[in-house]
């Protein structure tokens, strides 16, 4: 990093929780407390719409703020890959919305939003009930694909074949597969082509499954089928294969047999335009597009994604209807928790200054990303972006990426920032 602050120095701040808050989100604008109570529907209680629903409150009490959020306990995507570990279990990803409700007065409604109704201004549950609202703020995350691997469905990720891309069920069924594989078995892991929620996921939990295989079936391997030719933090990724899992993680370049066109759930055979493979565990990270409300709702381009205008996160094809999140088409921003709580800030403060009758303030945005490998060795990446004439960009100099001569102390130092972030975010989100 340059600019005045060092890569120490933004890790330390967000352990402090300083750019856990939007950089410069409130610098110019002044007070924030409206007088006119207004209604603001959030669909999605993740960090991007847990973020909003909290911050909308906090920059302005008299606005009702109603959360649709159909899970009571939301478990989280970033350390899930921890949990095929063994180093978390599930109850250490759980978090959920009392203190929304209880301190911040949110009205949280355990209830799956079902359609949207744009120029009515209102969303119907799945109970039935119909909810209006002044502006609307959608977080829906993500869909998948599965059609974009012939043979591959929700039954099979259920059963099978789980992509784990959404913590949870699959993430407990990954891990039980991962118990009861032979020593000496084969773990595939299918990692799709951008964009896809958490670039570096796939190669984080080849890291974690490879470090769990080290210590209890040394004899096994991990495979991963790549859909791209290179992959977030590659250099740092290979560098720490080498020296801790040596000959234990194969990655496959879609060129070079990665790219994975059909399963067989029946014989757990992957085939790639090279040929059919068996494994005893196989893990298809599918394709992406946005959550189905949002698809449903008419919120999507051609590309599956929602357009935004970046200084609100307001859709381009619905006025009034604000997208948020992985869903979101952000620009340089990755698909990341990080990101979409910070989106939802954005988002929050920009409904506040629409109610006041103000422009809102262009706004810089933060995402960081960690990914451990070993329990005291995690690489990272970070970054500050900036609104310009193109969308979102990336402030030059502003974030970058664990170094590559890092000695183990930094290392180490890392994986103390990679728990502390995440202590520090769950408490921002939902604390």
């Amino acid at each position: 990093m340059s600019n005045g602050l060092s890569r120490r120095d933004f890790n330390k701040l967000l352990l402090s929780g300083v750019a856990g808050s939007t950089i410069g989100l409130f610098g110019n604008s002044g007070t924030l407390f409206g007088a006119t109570s207004k209604r603001v529907v959030v669909i999605g209680g993740g960090f991007g719409g847990a973020s909003a629903a909290k911050y909308l409150r906090k920059l302005d009490p008299t606005i009702q703020v109603t959360l649709v959020e159909p899970k009571s306990v939301y478990h989280t995507c970033p350390f899930s890959n921890w949990v095929l570990s063994g180093l978390k279990n599930m109850e250490d990803i759980a978090h959920f919305y009392d203190v929304l409700r209880n301190r911040y007065k949110v009205n949280v409604i355990a209830d799956t939003a079902v359609s949207i109704d744009a120029d009515k201004s209102s969303v119907t549950l799945q109970t039935g009930k119909t909810l209006y609202f002044d502006r609307l703020i959608v977080a829906p995350g993500i869909d998948f694909k599965y059609d974009s691997v012939q043979g591959y469905s929700e039954n099979v990720a259920n059963s099978v074949m789980p992509h784990a891309w959404q913590a949870g069920p699959q993430t407990i069924l990954l891990h039980k597969q991962l118990q009861a594989m032979p020593n000496g078995g084969k773990v595939f892991i299918s990692a799709p082509a951008n964009p896809f929620r958490c670039p570096p996921g796939p190669y984080e939990r080849a890291s974690l499954i490879a470090r769990y295989l080290k210590e209890q079936k040394p004899l096994s391997k991990v495979i991963i089928f790549d859909a791209k030719e290179s992959f977030s933090k590659q250099g740092l990724f290979k560098q720490a294969w080498e020296r801790l899992y040596p000959g234990m993680i194969e990655w496959r370049a879609s060129t070079m047999g990665g790219k994975v066109v059909s399963v067989d759930a029946a014989t757990m055979t992957v085939t790639t335009e090279f040929g059919a493979e068996k494994g005893d565990v196989i893990n298809i990270i599918p394709a992406q597009k946005a959550g189905k409300i949002a698809v449903d709702a008419g919120l999507t381009d051609a590309s599956g994604w929602c357009p935004i205008n970046p200084i609100s996160f307001e859709s381009t094809l619905h006025p009034g209807i604000h997208v948020i999140g992985d869903a979101a088409i952000a620009g340089a921003m990755p698909k990341s928790g990080f990101a979409a709580s910070s989106q939802g800030k954005v988002a929050a403060a920009a409904i506040v200054r629409l109610f006041q009758g103000k422009v809102p303030a262009p706004p810089s945005l933060v995402n960081t990303c960690y990914s451990l490998i070993d329990k005291n060795y995690a690489i990272s990446v970070a970054g500050v972006y900036k609104l310009a004439m193109t969308g979102i960009v990336e402030i030059k100099g502003s974030g970058g990426l664990t170094p590559m001569n890092a000695d183990a102390d930094q290392l180490e130092q890392e994986a103390m920032f990679a728990q502390g972030w995440y202590d520090n975010i769950s408490q921002d989100v939902w604390g």
